[in-house]
Parts: structure tokens; sequence; C-alpha cells
């Protein structure tokens, strides 16, 4: 079996990848992030995720590299993460009463020992959530509480976030945590890992 390598440093995405019984590495990407002009939600979070895989691939002979990013997407507007309190704020606020759709894509990349030698597929999993009418002491009380402060859209859906939501829709709810176990592991088990 080749070595795995979670490229990330999202503790969301090494807790949900652990789930499987498999044994990796997480190493982070260091790539720029920024979208480009007129870049579509859906292209974005699939170039990045290629990115990252790359990137790390690129120090890794002989790996099985996992990568994955997601954006949360309000009136065809990306909401990235906020980073602060404030932000946080402005951003439920958006979302308030409206519905948000989260795409997030996975890499796989297997690298060899030459570099002729690679195997790679890139997915794209979306989840749909629709949020409650929020008040401004609602918010105040959730970021307090969850502190979702370096999750897109200011969301955190495996907490107390779960109270925001009037309805959710998708095949996979770790999709919305930000890596789809249900394809990954599908795709995990065509490149030879052996996963219940």
């Amino acid at each position: 079996m080749k070595n795995i390598i979670l490229a990330s440093s999202s503790p969301y995405r090494r807790e949900l990848l652990s789930r499987l019984g498999l044994k990796f590495e997480c190493h982070t990407p260091d790539i720029d992030e920024t979208a480009h002009i007129n870049e579509d939600s859906d292209s974005y979070v699939r170039r990045m995720s290629g990115e990252k895989a790359a990137k790390i691939g690129e120090k890794h002979e002989n790996s099985l590299i996992i990568a994955s990013d997601q954006a949360s997407i309000c009136n065809r507007k990306i909401l990235g993460k906020p980073g602060n309190h404030d932000h946080a704020i402005k951003q439920l606020q958006q979302i308030s009463g409206q519905e948000v759709v989260f795409s997030t894509a996975v890499t796989l990349l297997k690298t060899g020992l030459e570099s002729n030698d690679q195997q790679s597929v890139t997915w794209i999993e979306h989840f749909n959530v629709k949020f409650r009418s929020l008040t401004l002491a609602e918010i105040e009380r959730y970021l307090l509480a969850d502190q979702p402060y370096d999750c897109a859209g200011s969301f955190k859906s495996e907490r107390l976030g779960v109270a925001l939501c009037e309805s959710m829709r998708g095949d996979d709810p770790t999709a919305l945590i930000g890596l789809p176990l249900i394809s990954l592991a599908r795709h995990l088990r065509e490149f030879g890992c052996q996963i219940p």
C-alpha cells in the first residue's frame, strides 16, 4: 500500500478521514487560494483541490494524496471563511432565510516513481442547506458557542449550527463538513485501499 497523505491542515477533514480506519499523514499545501476573475464555485473548488494534491504530490513519490476544497454559495456569491467575528456576523445575516449550496471538490492523486506514472480523479459533491430567518441575538449566541471562523459560510453543521437550519438536502452529510466519505471510500477502493 502506498503512503496515504491528506493534503490539508483542517482538523475537520483529519477527523473525517480517520473514520475510515486508514493510516495517513497530514501535510499542508502552500498554494495561492485566490479565485480567478469570473470563476464559478465548482471550477474554483475543482481547481483548488487539484492544485493542493499536485503541490503535495511534487514532494511525495509513490503516495496516494487526498485533497479537498469547499465553497459555500448564496445568491451566486461565494462565501469563504470569515476569519473573525464581525465578518461571521455579516455572512450569517446574508444567509439568514436563504438557501446555501456547499460545493466540495475532492482530488485523489496516485503518484509513482516516474513523473508519467500518475493517476488522478476529481469530483464534486453538493449539499444544500436552507437557513431559518435569524435574529442578531441568535447569530451572536451561535458564534460565541461554535466560533466557526475557519468554516466556509460561518457554519458548523456538526455542532450547534444545525439549529440554524430549516432543512438540508444532499447525498452525503459528511460533504457538508468538508470531506464526502461515501464517495471518497468508493474511489479509495478503486485505487486499491481496503475499506470495509
